[in-house]
């Protein structure tokens, strides 16, 4: 009898504690449900060199009621140069490219800011993001301008692969990609109830399957933000000719630099052997 008030001492401690783990793990979950949006995006502004050097080459597109901001190179367009549409990644000014577009065999390319980006209007999401891809893609169409590659960088793989089973580009070029984020984000908070929670997924192998152009994909092999399985699923998803690369020693963020000019080289290659 002299050791119950001592357990019953130690069972309102034990429930006390749990009692504030659960009011923790709900507040963090129902903080994560509220601000998952600014967990994902990290809208970039774009580079104020960028904006005065390459001002004659802006454009302005209007659609859905949301103001999106572009560049636009054109030259010639061919059988072995297809315009290039770049689809950046979630915290990319994609303005910091243009320096290296001379490198290129392909002489023509689209740029867009995603809503939120840049000089862009509105707030991103997985569905915004999906829909300004569509606009990129359509404005393109009205030109005439048909000969096509989509390169998707990390997030904007996902909505590379998925315009690519709407709007069938010549080619796909996915780099640093995933077949959804919500294993990526499963590897990053193993504790939290994803699944129930989580709203922009970027869930795209039923896109991927229907998929009919030539692709290449490329991971690096150490990236530790998108381990590889997740490109690896992405690729094997997809229908048509695809060609899987892994850059050794390489990150997510580092990619490019560390493949060099092998990465042109591949890329090269790639956009040449596009069906004429």
């Amino acid at each position: 009898l002299a050791t119950m008030p001592r357990n019953s001492t130690m069972t309102k401690m034990i429930l006390e504690a749990t009692k504030i783990i659960f009011i923790f793990f709900a507040g963090a979950t129902l903080l994560l449900y509220l601000f998952q949006g600014k967990m994902i995006f990290f809208p970039q502004p774009t580079a104020h060199d960028s904006q005065s050097r390459y001002a004659g080459s802006e454009i302005r597109l209007d659609h859905g009621g949301v103001t999106l901001t572009g560049w636009f190179f054109k030259n010639e367009i061919g059988p072995g140069n297809p315009l290039v549409v770049y689809y950046g990644g979630n915290a990319e000014d994609v303005s910091l490219n243009f320096a290296d577009l001379g490198r290129f065999n392909a002489r023509s390319f689209l740029f867009m800011n995603y809503r939120g980006y840049g000089g862009s209007a509105g707030s991103p999401s997985e569905t915004g993001l999906v829909l300004d891809g569509e606009a990129a893609a359509d404005w393109l169409g009205k030109r005439g301008i048909e000969r096509v590659v989509y390169l998707g960088s990390s997030i904007g793989c996902g909505v590379a692969t998925r315009l690519a089973a709407r709007r069938p580009p010549t080619g796909l070029i996915l780099q640093s990609g995933a077949i959804s984020l919500l294993p990526v984000a499963k590897h990053i908070y193993p504790f939290l109830p994803l699944g129930l929670l989580m709203k922009d997924r970027f869930d795209v192998a039923a896109d991927a399957a229907r998929v009919r152009c030539p692709s290449l994909s490329i991971h690096g092999d150490r990236d530790r933000d998108v381990p590889i399985e997740h490109g690896r699923a992405l690729h094997e998803a997809l229908g048509g000719e695809k060609t899987w690369w892994v850059v050794e020693g390489a990150g997510h963020n580092d990619l490019v630099d560390h493949a060099g000019v092998a990465w042109l080289a591949r890329v090269h290659s790639f956009l040449e052997g596009l069906p004429r």
